[in-house]
């Protein structure tokens, strides 16, 4: 099978292929998971198959029963060739920043670059290109008509959200506001929510199709959203409400007082780690909390 990918490279490979590896698992190796196929290996797993950050994006978004991949091809920075080589895989698939790994990497097997953030990207676009690349559209049609359901039951519960608007808020060490990449956002947008204005962000005003861009508290303290949304960055081992408020009230003290969402009960609490990935997963996470949210 010969395709086109991402960077416009040309690469043949064997399909259906049955040994993939990822270079990196919550954008590349989740959707694949998403439509049951689990790599042979990602990058960012060691050799027993511990994952290497902070979270185990596979348990915490696909739940404790999906298998994850059983090994890893070398810690972050150090790609152990020789490991990748004994995985004898079928396909490798990274992201577009991974261009410059092509000589490396493409000696092992075909390598496919699969665009992840540069340009539009948004939503779940990314699991439904590679189930368009490994030939899994039943899949994904199946996922998607649950997610569609799931979509107008929440939306029933919610009111007229498509009358309403909404911001995504991510804490780093910083305020962030959440770009257009993530099931979170495909999640609220589907609902009908559309994306608040945000004055004075300078450069940074075309923020929409990146993961997230930073905010001033100055400015985040004038946002009036239907619908605010407030995460801790997935880098963070904690990352419940009590925590988020938590590390918000450092960066902008007092914020539940003046802030018009926070008094008018408008505010959703998530978990990035659950919500931020481009998979339908993501988006089902994001529509249950939502679900939760309205019932309180």
């Amino acid at each position: 099978m010969t395709v086109t990918d991402s960077t416009g490279r040309e690469i043949t490979f064997t399909a259906p292929a049955e040994r993939i590896v990822v270079m990196h698992e919550p954008l590349l190796g989740l959707p694949l998971m998403d439509l049951g196929i689990t790599p042979v290996a990602s990058y960012g797993r060691a050799d027993d198959g511990t994952s290497l950050t902070t979270v185990d994006f596979v348990t915490t978004v696909l739940g404790d029963e999906t298998p994850s991949p059983e090994t890893g091809i070398g810690p972050f920075g150090n790609i152990d060739l020789e490991k990748l080589r004994s995985l004898k895989p079928d396909l490798i698939i990274g992201t577009e920043h991974d261009a410059s790994k092509v000589a490396q990497l493409a000696t092992v097997a075909p390598l496919y670059l699969q665009n992840v953030s540069t340009g539009r990207v948004e939503g779940f676009g990314v699991e439904r290109d590679l189930a368009a690349l490994l030939g899994l559209q039943d899949g994904l049609a199946k996922r998607l008509a649950l997610y569609q359901e799931t979509v107008g039951s929440v939306k029933a519960k919610l009111g007229h959200p498509e009358d309403e608007t909404y911001l995504a808020i991510i804490l780093t060490d910083q305020l962030n506001l959440v770009g257009a990449m993530s099931g979170m956002v495909q999640a609220v947008e589907d609902l009908g929510y559309t994306r608040a204005e945000v004055r004075n962000l300078g450069a940074t005003s075309g923020y929409g199709k990146t993961i997230f861009v930073p905010i001033s508290p100055e400015v985040f303290a004038r946002v009036n959203p239907d619908l605010l949304v407030i995460m801790r960055s997935f880098t963070e081992t904690e990352r419940d409400e009590a925590a988020t408020r938590k590390q918000l009230d450092r960066i902008v003290p007092g914020w539940d007082k003046f802030l018009k969402p926070a008094r008018e009960d408008r505010v959703v609490f998530l978990d990035s780690a659950k919500v931020s990935t481009p998979t339908i997963a993501s988006a089902l996470n994001t529509l249950n909390a939502l679900s939760i949210w309205a019932a309180r």
